[in-house]
C-alpha cells in the first residue's frame, strides 16, 4: 500500500543544542524508516554529519516534499506556513518552544506518533492566511501573508493614530487608537487574545478586529466573514510612520494617507495532527482553564 508521504522536509532555525539534537534525531530516524529526506539549508553549518545533497531552501523544500515537519515553536511555524502554504505539502510541529499552539509532537518522544502520522493515521485541517497589502496612490507598495494577524499600529513609538475601516467598500467605523488588530482563527489565540479579543474555533470562516487600547469606552472586537475584504484608510494627518506587522515578524511600511487591504489569501496552510488531537484539550493547557467538574 503506498504511502501517504514520501518525501520528508526538516525545517527549523539553529536553535540551542536541544533543539539541533532533535533535527538530528529526526533525520536519522526518518532515514532508517526508509524515506526520502531533506533538511532546511539554515542547519548546514551546524548539521556537518548530514550529507549536503541532503540540504534545500524552504523554496525548494516545499516544492520536493510532501510532509514538513517543523522542529521549534509556534514563531517557526507561522514564519514557514508563510512560504509553505504557496505548496501542496502537509505540515505538522514538534513543539522546542514555550507555548506551542501549532507544535503537537513532543520532542522526547515523537516516534511513536509520528510513526501513525506517516502510516494515515491523523487529522488532517485548512487553516487559512491573510494577505496584507499597503497602497499608496492606488499603487501596491509591499505586502505579505499572515497566518496569525496583520496589525496596523505606531512602529517603534506609541501614541495614537487615526483610521478609517471599511469592510467591502461599506464604511464601518473610523477609530482612534494605538492600533487595529485583524486576526484568523488561528491567530485568535495569539496576540488578539492579550488584545481581548474572542477565541475562533479553528474550523470558523471568519476574521476579528480588535482594536488596540481605543480612545473610547463603546469600541469592541468585531467578527466578519473571512470572503470580507478589509480596508484600512490612514488619517492624512497622523504624525510619522505606522506600519503593518505580519505575524509580528515581517513588518510594512505605512505613510500618513496609505490604506491598508487585508483579505483572504487564495493560500492555505495544510496542517495535520496526531489522531489524539483536540483543539480543547490544548486550550485547557495552555490557557490554564479548568478540567471536568464530574
Amino acid at each position: 500500500m503506498k504511502k501517504p508521504f514520501e518525501v520528508i522536509a526538516i525545517i527549523g532555525k539553529p536553535r540551542d543544542q536541544q533543539a539541533i539534537q532533535t533535527h538530528r534525531e529526526l533525520y536519522n530516524w526518518l532515514k532508517s524508516e526508509g524515506y526520502q529526506v531533506f533538511i532546511d539549508d539554515r542547519l548546514a553549518d551546524i548539521l556537518t554529519d548530514v550529507p549536503a545533497k541532503d540540504f534545500s531552501s524552504l523554496i525548494q523544500l516545499g516544492k520536493a516534499a510532501d510532509l514538513a515537519i517543523v522542529v521549534g515553536g509556534d514563531g517557526n511555524m507561522l514564519g514557514a506556513a508563510r512560504v509553505l502554504s504557496r505548496f501542496n505539502i502537509s505540515v505538522i510541529g514538534v513543539n522546542r518552544g514555550s507555548l506551542g499552539f501549532l507544535t503537537d509532537l513532543n520532542p522526547e518522544d515523537f516516534q511513536t506518533a509520528l510513526k501513525n502520522v506517516l502510516d494515515g493515521k491523523f487529522i488532517a485541517e485548512e487553516r487559512f492566511l491573510l494577505e496584507a497589502e499597503v497602497h499608496r496612490h492606488g499603487q501596491v507598495k509591499s505586502h505579505n501573508a499572515a497566518l496569525n494577524e496583520a496589525v496596523l499600529h505606531p512602529g517603534q513609538v506609541a501614541h495614537m493614530i487615526e483610521f478609517e475601516v471599511y469592510i467591502d467598500e461599506s464604511f464601518a467605523f473610523s477609530l482612534r487608537a494605538d492600533g487595529l488588530i485583524v486576526s484568523t482563527p488561528t491567530g485568535s489565540t495569539a496576540y488578539s487574545l492579550s488584545g481581548g479579543g474572542p477565541i475562533l474555533s479553528p474550523s470558523l470562516n471568519a476574521i476579528s478586529l480588535v482594536p488596540m487600547f481605543p480612545h473610547t469606552l463603546s469600541s469592541r472586537p468585531l467578527v466578519v466573514d473571512s470572503k470580507r475584504r478589509i480596508r484600512l484608510v490612514v488619517s492624512p494627518e497622523n504624525r510619522g510612520t505606522q506600519e503593518v506587522s505580519c505575524d509580528g515578524q515581517v513588518s510594512l511600511p505605512v505613510s500618513p494617507g496609505d490604506e491598508v487591504h487585508i483579505y483572504q489569501s487564495p493560500n492555505t496552510l495544510n496542517l495535520i495532527h496526531p489522531k489524539d488531537y483536540s483543539y480543547y484539550h490544548v486550550l485547557r493547557n495552555k490557557l490554564g482553564w479548568s478540567s471536568r467538574l464530574f
